[in-house]
């Protein structure tokens, strides 16, 4: 057994851990019991941070949606301020950050979307991002406020292409490129 940790310590080493176990053999193979193994705790203490799977995967989940929030808003902060400044931060720290967690990623929303409760988790975190990412382009958009269709199309186009980047299908930097020139073609028009 490791030595004690602090409560968040312990929590951030398990959420480490499952995210190996899920980059090794994806979500199929994450069960508290292996948590637990593999962290070298006993399951009580896995079951303290996470009482059931949906909310380990929920805590998965929620870790990358942080990570990805804090990304784009750097990213936002740091960009030129105009259209093209603003979509190539979109774009960039989207594909990095979707690159950073491959096919993790991919397993984890496909176990999430077995579970309502979690379904609705990722739908309200999308709808989060997609304001972010509104607020963002409306200032350079043509239109007055960028509609929620447009930003559904534009983030599903970018999800779709971070993920073909993260496969190796094409490169990050043509996934950034394609994904920055949709938003700028699709929001300059009149």
């Amino acid at each position: 057994m490791q030595a004690k940790m602090r409560r968040q310590q312990r929590r951030e080493q398990l959420l480490a851990v499952a995210w190996s176990i899920v980059r090794e053999g994806g979500a199929d193979l994450l069960t508290l019991g292996r948590l637990a193994e593999r962290g070298q705790v006993a399951k009580p203490v896995v079951y303290d941070h996470f009482p059931s799977r949906p909310a380990l995967l929920a805590a998965l989940y929620e870790e990358f949606d942080d990570q990805q929030t804090m990304k784009l808003e750097q990213a936002l902060e740091a960009a030129p301020r105009s259209l093209a400044g603003q979509a190539e931060a979109i774009a960039r720290s989207h594909v990095d950050c979707v690159m950073a967690h491959g096919r993790e990623l991919v397993s984890i929303l496909g176990a999430i979307e077995g579970s309502l409760e979690l379904e609705r988790l990722k739908l309200n975190s999308e709808a989060l991002y997609a304001k972010l990412c509104q607020a963002a382009l409306s200032p350079y958009a043509a239109e007055e406020q960028p509609t929620n269709a447009s930003m559904t199309a534009l983030i599903g186009a970018a999800e779709a292409l971070a993920q073909a980047s993260a496969r190796q299908d094409i490169s990050r930097d043509e996934a950034i490129a394609e994904i920055t020139t949709n938003i700028v073609l699709r929001l300059s028009r009149g």
